[in-house]
């Protein structure tokens, strides 16, 4: 064979697999998990279930991304991009419920499928949610966590995200449902952090100057929660006022052991980034279809059952406490 012939051979065969290699390429399911916010450790804990999931069904790319702050117009510009992209799916923990719904219409107008976990999309901008948990259960929680270490009852208060928030919203009127269960319990107030550590941080310091016979804070933000009790903390009022809600084990270890906070639940993140991933991966591919009724499955976590707002809950909450927090803490 001729030295030409060779080199030829050798261009067709590198040309025969970069071919192939694009093929593969393209036929990858690309899920794009977009997040409130980069830099946020729920979230991050969450990337490596959707990691796991891609992992697991071998043919998956993730493409995590999300905003600098927790804005609806960051996630906007996040949406544009990822439609520019091309991307199969867009699987989002939404900043703000209708602001979000002009540009995921035209991502699945597109093709793409969308989904909405943790916090949720208007109907109308997603085919299906995923709730992490019942949102009655966990509304029940976080004052119930608050309730135990209160036998004789007393004030709190609540410092959610955003007044935007819907998972944050929806929780706290679950939790106003059930009120009349602890009658001894005053709800004074409930304040905003945005999710962001300082306003967090300020508005917990609020709270205990405005009431200064509070007991309890309840944060149903894992951002919210650090924040307070590092200002409980800081006034010196560990053991005297509780911070409890929902918080991730690694950013509440050192709270559970000053005294700050007695307990606090909170989902497995990774498990909520893996299930958002197996739903979009089954939407995408139509191995399953969103809608009232439909039964989808979530890899090791199960079968979701959508309600007639096609919305599912994954799990109950868990309470992590000093019996199970350094087991957990290594985790997320």
């Amino acid at each position: 064979m001729s030295i030409t012939r060779r080199l030829l051979g050798g261009s067709a065969l590198a040309a025969m697999i970069l071919a192939g290699s694009m093929a593969q390429a393209q036929d990858k399911v690309r899920i794009a998990l977009v997040v409130k916010a980069l830099g946020i450790g729920f979230f991050e804990a969450a990337a490596e279930g959707a990691e796991e999931a891609a992992a697991e069904l071998g043919n998956v790319e993730i493409i995590y991304t999300g905003p600098t702050d927790t804005t609806a117009e960051g996630q906007i510009e996040v949406i544009n991009s990822l439609i520019a992209q091309q991307v199969d799916a867009i699987a989002i923990s939404a900043n703000d419920p209708d602001a979000l719904v002009p540009a995921l219409k035209k991502a699945m107008d597109r093709g793409i499928t969308v989904i909405s976990w943790d916090s949720g999309v208007a109907p109308e901008g997603r085919e299906m949610h995923l709730n992490p948990s019942s949102n009655a259960l966990i509304g029940n929680m976080i004052i119930k966590l608050a309730a135990d270490e209160l036998p004789d009852g007393g004030k709190v208060a609540v410092l959610s995200a955003s007044a935007t928030a819907t998972n944050q919203n929806t929780w706290i009127a679950e939790m106003e449902k059930v009120m009349g269960d602890y009658p001894n319990i005053e709800v004074v107030g409930t304040v905003y952090g945005d999710d962001l550590a300082d306003k967090s941080y300020r508005e917990a310091q609020g709270l205990m100057q405005t009431y200064p016979d509070l007991k309890a804070i309840i944060a149903p933000t894992s951002v919210g929660i650090v924040a307070a009790a590092k200002a409980v903390e800081d006034a010196g009022k560990a053991g005297e006022i509780n911070v409890t809600g929902l918080g991730l084990p690694s950013e509440m270890a050192g709270a559970i052991q000053s005294g700050a906070s007695k307990s606090f639940a909170i989902w497995n993140p990774i498990d909520l980034g893996y299930s958002a991933t197996m739903l979009a991966y089954n939407l995408a591919t139509d191995a399953a279809e969103a809608g009232p009724g439909a039964e989808i499955p979530m890899g090791r976590m199960g079968t979701l059952t959508l309600d007639d707002n096609a919305e599912g809950a994954m799990a109950d909450p868990f309470v992590y406490d000093a019996s199970n927090i350094d087991q957990f803490k290594e985790i997320f």
